[in-house]
């Protein structure tokens, strides 16, 4: 009878055990991950335009993977805080300028711990040198620790911005010399150009930045490190306002639906191709997204893992 009762136990530690291991290691195909935010233009220029006019390319692409049409900042809405709620799953009031890093660990360093990666094997490329910061954090159990590699604006923080196309440049040479497998890249242009008030210029920098987006997925679907193995989010870190408050498209910065209403479309070998999400999802939960897929824990994220995506 002892024996049968030891068995039993033993049968239901190891099924218990197997059960809690296939949960946190799901088998997913992806096993790199690229992040793509376009800066600043807004919804009802892009998606929310029926004709699609000035994104035709990521209009093309939405075949290939899931939109989802009710995706927010729920933080503040600019640049920098944006872009460090996607990279820590917290909405954090942060200066706008690069003077201050995000208090909380990214992505970045929690999967290079997690799984011992050197910083060639995630890079942060962007065309605003200010989004340096998001290599760092304050906390003083992560500060200087691992670190991703960047290549920011023309040279690092302080340098200046520099144009979306070198940017592309940038990141193909990265992308195909070390083939990191945790990518953030950041576009200007139509956040660049919205802000100086000309309607015409804004359009084209919404036009110009969805091209360059297609030739960095041309060039994932087609690089064999990264071909059928790769999730791509393509999404934005804030809109614009909306006609009528303050001086409207050429602003952006407060609580209003134009800044706020952002796009998400995911494309990846896990994601089922040609549907739409209507669930609300917000920018911190790309970072638990990309933690369960990736498998590591990200205990500080406020995010919620985006079930269309990865499941429950």
């Amino acid at each position: 009878m002892k024996v049968i009762i030891f068995s039993l136990v033993c049968i239901v530690f190891l099924v218990n055990n197997s059960c809690s291991s296939n949960q946190v290691l799901r088998g997913y195909k992806t096993k790199n991950v690229v992040v793509i935010v376009v800066d600043g233009p807004r919804y009802s220029e892009t998606w929310g335009d029926t004709m699609h006019e000035n994104i035709p390319y990521q209009w093309m692409l939405r075949s290939q993977g899931v939109f989802f049409e009710n995706f927010l900042n729920t933080g503040e809405t600019k640049t920098t805080p944006g872009h460090t709620s996607i990279c820590t799953g917290v909405n954090q009031v942060i200066d706008n300028g690069g003077q201050e890093l995000p208090h909380y660990p990214s992505i970045f360093q929690y999967w290079m711990k997690t799984h011992k990666k050197s910083a060639s094997d995630a890079w942060i490329i962007a065309s605003k040198d200010k989004l340096e910061v998001l290599a760092n954090c304050e906390s003083a159990s992560w500060n200087g620790k691992y670190r991703p590699s960047t290549d920011c604006g023309n040279n690092g923080l302080g340098s200046g911005y520099r144009p979306d196309g070198l940017t592309t440049s940038a990141a193909i040479y990265h992308l195909g010399k070390d083939h990191p497998q945790l990518t953030l890249i950041n576009f200007r242009n139509p956040d660049y150009a919205g802000h100086t008030g000309d309607w015409n210029a804004y359009l084209a920098g919404v036009k110009s930045t969805d091209s360059l987006v297609n030739v960095l997925v041309e060039f994932l679907n087609n690089d064999p490190f990264y071909k059928d193995r790769t999730a791509i989010l393509i999404t934005n870190d804030h809109g614009r306002h909306l006609d009528g408050v303050a001086d409207g498209f050429k602003s952006h910065g407060d609580g209003c639906a134009g800044c706020r209403k952002i796009s998400l479309l995911a494309i990846g070998p896990d994601f089922k191709a040609g549907t739409i999400a209507s669930k609300v999802y917000d920018q911190r939960d790309i970072a638990t997204t990309i933690a369960q897929m990736m498998h590591f824990s990200m205990p500080t994220s406020d995010g919620k893992s985006i079930s269309e995506l990865v499941g429950k």
